[in-house]
């Protein structure tokens, strides 16, 4: 899909305070009280697989990459995903998920796991994994769970603890 004005970036340091605008406008303060945000807050996220959009110069739309254990699998978990509300509906926050996704296949990880809705990360190579067998540190609707695999990695069979990679 053509993006008129719109360039994708490898995420680095200039761009963390728009990036922190941005999930701020997306989330509010209760996205630091989620499951997800506690396995961030573990370690840091992965640069070279976390990503922009810039319009004209500026940042309107970050993904962001954590390199993760799923149980004994090695992987990433992408988020936060977030897209001001002025570019919303055109289809970037979808095409920086699909960025991150070939970043983390081409640089070997064997998963990316993400909690969020199944009708929009479906189409972009998303399924369930088996509730109950992942846990995280916090809360989560296991549910909204999901996992696109790469290589013979099977959603429905990893089980274990969802931690940062720097925590073995």
């Amino acid at each position: 899909m053509p993006f008129q004005n719109i360039v994708f970036l490898t995420e680095d340091a200039s761009h963390d305070a728009a990036i922190d605008l941005i999930n701020e406008e997306a989330f509010g303060p209760g996205r630091f009280v989620r499951a997800a945000e506690r396995v961030r807050e573990q370690g840091p996220h992965d640069r070279q697989l976390s990503f922009v959009a810039s319009d004209r110069g500026e940042i309107i739309a970050s993904v962001r990459m954590t390199p993760i254990w799923a149980g004994a699998v090695a992987g990433h978990l992408l988020g936060p995903l977030a897209v001001r509300p002025s570019h919303k509906n055109l289809g970037i926050g979808r095409e920086l998920v699909r960025i991150a996704l070939a970043a983390a296949e081409t640089s070997g990880s064997q998963i990316v796991l993400l909690v969020g809705d199944p009708p929009y990360y479906a189409p972009l190579g998303f399924a369930r994994t088996k509730p109950g067998a992942l846990t995280m540190p916090g809360p989560f609707d296991a549910h909204r769970l999901l996992a696109a695999c790469f290589g013979a990695v099977d959603p429905m069979t990893i089980e274990g603890d969802i931690r940062h990679l720097n925590l073995k």
